[in-house]
């Protein structure tokens, strides 16, 4: 304990050296949560989403810490927080289960049951999460008075393009095991913003992924109203969607928006 103490101490004196460092600030604040040290937490936090507003992560964790300071209510400040990830990432796990907690917290059970049916689609099935998050949405239906359901909402399109991500083996060594994994599905013609994204781990592969209009980054957009697409999947260094000098990635040949058994290789570094 005495030595976290006095690294969380040190990197705090690194930061008034060098304030304009939002990962730094980051990680005190992560450093500060573990601590129970949620003032502390949510004021680095601050200080970093002050320097990466545009980060999802950053705004989402704030928003969890300033929660706990405030005597675990999401109320105020951090639902707005959390919505403004959801803008930024739509499909971003955290935000969407607190955002599910901040509308049941007001008694809001509709909206609730919305986020957290849009969440467990993006976990895998049979997971503890998932059950978790089916709890939940079964919790939050009762409150709302409705029968008891794991399905997602009847306006969504659960038909989708499935398939297997693998890493080539020649580029295990330049992958963490928590390097962040993007998969999604893009146009074969048009506009390049993807139809379906869903965000994992390098540890999970090779991963089974289900890409359907669950996941869509915009109503206008979605695979099903999309005949062609192609399955893209790509290892993040930094963590944000936006690919950089670095990632490695790889993509499918054209395919159906209703193929199986798709094959995504991750097989070249980012120039």
């Amino acid at each position: 304990a005495q030595q976290v103490e006095a690294m969380v101490a040190k990197l705090s004196e690194r930061m008034k050296q060098n304030p304009d460092d939002p990962q730094g600030w980051a990680m005190l604040g992560r450093s500060y949560a573990v601590m129970n040290r949620f003032d502390d937490a949510a004021a680095a936090y601050a200080q970093a989403a002050k320097r990466a507003p545009d980060s999802p992560h950053v705004l989402t964790d704030f928003a969890d810490a300033l929660a706990m300071a405030r005597g675990q209510s999401l109320q105020g400040e951090p639902e707005a927080l959390v919505l403004r990830a959801l803008k930024l990432d739509p499909n971003h796990n955290k935000a969407l289960a607190l955002a599910g907690s901040a509308a049941l917290e007001r008694n809001d059970a509709v909206n609730a049951i919305k986020h957290w049916e849009k969440l467990v689609t993006l976990v895998p099935a049979d997971s503890e999460m998932a059950r978790d998050i089916k709890a939940s949405i079964n919790e939050a239906r009762a409150m709302a008075g409705k029968p008891a359901s794991t399905a997602v909402t009847k306006d969504i399109d659960v038909r989708g393009v499935s398939g297997t991500v693998t890493l080539a083996p020649a580029l295990k060594a330049k992958a963490k095991p928590d390097d962040v994994v993007f998969v999604f599905a893009r146009a074969v013609e048009g506009p390049r913003m993807p139809l379906a994204i869903l965000k994992r781990k390098v540890s999970e592969l090779p991963l089974k992924f289900t890409l359907d209009d669950s996941m869509a980054m915009s109503p206008a957009a979605k695979i099903s109203t999309t005949p062609q697409v192609i399955i893209g999947a790509r290892i993040s260094k930094s963590g944000e969607a936006m690919p950089r000098a670095g990632d490695l990635q790889g993509a499918s040949a054209p395919v159906k928006n209703d193929a199986s058994g798709v094959a995504v290789v991750i097989d070249t570094e980012v120039q």
